[in-house]
């Protein structure tokens, strides 16, 4: 009785969604088409980058780098140890291919956020705009989106490299944007009273001043892209998501949790690497 007082706009929506997607793929299909190959490449050019990387060597390179980011012996020890779990487990090619995405996707992060977050933070009305589009991007269930997107992009890697750049977007234009605005006006003021100009002030004093909160925003989107690696692999993408996937449709625990672990163990390494090396940057000169 109470459904009847209120109009059905649900069909009328679906229905104006599908058209909309149906016009899309009829009319720009072929553009479509390429757009799709400008995400790949560089997710395949990464992965095979990767790929080409003996074990040893990639176990070097992560231990150098703790160390040279601490200098800390246990520490750059342990970090080693975690790429030599992923190969002992047997997921070495899984977990490079994951990598790559994560790597891309947190690129286009930075290209797109690091802007956002600074005409936010110039332009009050921008960053109220902005504000319940990045809710709305962090809240929709993926699917939501997901399904539209592979339709008009197909299945594989760039419509699982759009999903996660929508999902890990957010967190570092927000951050970014925070960053900015918690910077000192009198110490702007006193730049400029210097003889320094908007640009030159943005670059030496602002900039520095918020990067601690902007590097904090990029270590957020790095744990927020690898977050979408098991849905990803729903729509295509290789790497550790569909190890655990196919454990899911064979109904293999021990081939879920093996998957599972080498997220778990992929998720630590990003997050301590990330938080040495941009940790060991966040004291401004």
């Amino acid at each position: 009785m109470t459904t009847a007082l209120v109009p059905d706009f649900g069909k009328a929506l679906q229905g104006a969604v599908n058209r909309a997607v149906d016009a899309l793929v009829i009319g720009y299909g072929g553009g479509l088409d390429g757009v799709g190959s400008v995400l790949t490449a560089p997710v395949r050019l990464v992965e095979t980058l990767l790929q080409h990387v003996p074990v040893p060597a990639f176990v070097l390179a992560v231990a150098a780098g703790a160390w040279l980011a601490t200098r800390r012996i246990g520490f750059a020890l342990a970090m080693a140890a975690l790429p030599l779990a992923l190969a002992g487990l047997g997921i070495w090619g899984e977990a490079m291919q994951s990598l790559a995405l994560v790597t891309v996707a947190v690129l286009f992060v930075g290209l797109l956020g690091l802007p956002l977050g600074v005409a936010a933070a110039r332009i009050p009305r921008l960053g109220r705009a902005l504000a319940p589009l990045y809710d709305l991007m962090q809240t929709i269930p993926s699917f939501v989106y997901l399904i539209p997107v592979a339709m008009l992009l197909g299945l594989g890697r760039a419509p699982a490299l759009v999903a996660t750049l929508v999902y890990a977007l957010p967190p570092f234009a927000r951050l970014t944007e925070l960053g900015l605005r918690s910077v000192d006006a009198g110490l702007v003021e006193a730049s400029r009273a210097l003889g320094l100009r908007p640009r030159q002030a943005f670059w030496l004093i602002e900039l520095p001043l918020a990067r601690p909160v902007i590097l904090q925003g990029l270590n957020q989107a790095i744990m927020m892209a690898l977050a979408m690696v098991v849905v990803a692999s729903m729509i295509g993408a290789k790497g550790l998501g569909e190890v655990v996937l196919l454990g899911l449709q064979r109904a293999d625990p021990g081939l879920g949790f093996v998957g599972g672990l080498g997220i778990v163990l992929l998720a630590v390494l990003l997050d301590r690497m990330a938080q040495a090396i941009l940790g060991a940057r966040q004291t401004p000169r």
